[in-house]
């Protein structure tokens, strides 16, 4: 089972990358990054997944659901750029594999299922400790900060474009990400379905490539675009991928769901 759970863990990850897209939208108006300065921002993700492996011939069905809860504070907010303060404040994690249940919660440790407390040392180091992070007018981190654990903020701030569009507008972007040390590469575009004083509406279709990584993700995001952050997401992922574990090769298939909420106070 301890096998199984790590074999499970770098097609999680990648889920999680996939949730980070960028996006960009709106008719006469340039978005900017510009969070409210004092405001405290909380990231609310969730995502459910079922993965199939094939294990020496036989097929191994399992289901999961991770919780993470990220807050950030606008320290300090100029045209050019945003100093954000930020950490993750709980995760919750449940998988459910050949008639066992397995659990995990940040905030009630005592409660973590014992097969599970080795792979859950990585999440919590980043627990609970402030970061400053910096990004420029057009949402790009500026720096390295790969070291945050179950770090959300991809998800939310986002790229983006210098110039204004309207509804019906698409636009593609490529990135390349490197997750669990699987690099895998994201071409999405996207397309601008509603405008209004509150939101920016985009749907997106992105394919996923790499060595070892194949798939597809969609979906649809609002952007504020008084701040340029995306408040909401409901994404797709269907994803494909080989894993190396003493010397065999295991194909694994995961399709998920992802959903995130941002509230600002």
């Amino acid at each position: 089972m301890k096998k199984t759970i790590r074999r499970i863990a770098p097609a999680m990850l990648v889920l999680l990358g996939l949730a980070t897209l960028s996006f960009t939208a709106k008719d006469g108006v340039t978005l900017r990054l510009h969070p409210n300065t004092g405001k405290t921002y909380t990231v609310n993700a969730k995502q459910t997944s079922m993965n199939i492996m094939e294990v020496m011939g036989q097929s191994m069905n399992s289901t999961q659901s991770m919780e993470t809860r990220q807050t950030f504070t606008a320290q300090e907010v100029t045209d050019a750029q945003s100093v954000l303060v930020t950490q993750v404040e709980a995760i919750k994690l449940s998988i459910s594999q050949m008639g066992m249940k397995l659990e995990y919660d940040s905030e009630h440790p005592e409660k973590t299922s014992p097969m599970l407390a080795g792979q859950t040392a990585d999440m919590e180091k980043g627990l609970n400790k402030p970061t400053t992070v910096t990004y420029n007018a057009l949402g790009v981190l500026v720096g390295d900060h790969s070291d945050l654990s179950a770090n959300q903020l991809g998800n939310v701030i986002i790229n983006l474009p210098e110039e204004e569009l309207s509804v019906g507008s698409t636009w593609t972007n490529e990135r390349t990400q490197s997750t669990s040390d699987i690099e895998f590469t994201v071409n999405t575009e996207y397309t601008v379905t509603a405008i209004s004083k509150k939101s920016v509406d985009v749907s997106f279709k992105g394919i996923v490539t790499s060595d070892d990584v194949t798939g597809t993700t969609e979906g649809t995001a609002s952007i504020n675009p008084q701040t340029g952050i995306v408040m909401k997401l409901n994404g797709k992922q269907n994803i494909s991928m080989t894993i190396t574990e003493q010397g065999m090769s295991i194909p694994v298939t995961t399709a998920a769901n992802t959903t995130i909420t941002v509230e600002e106070k």
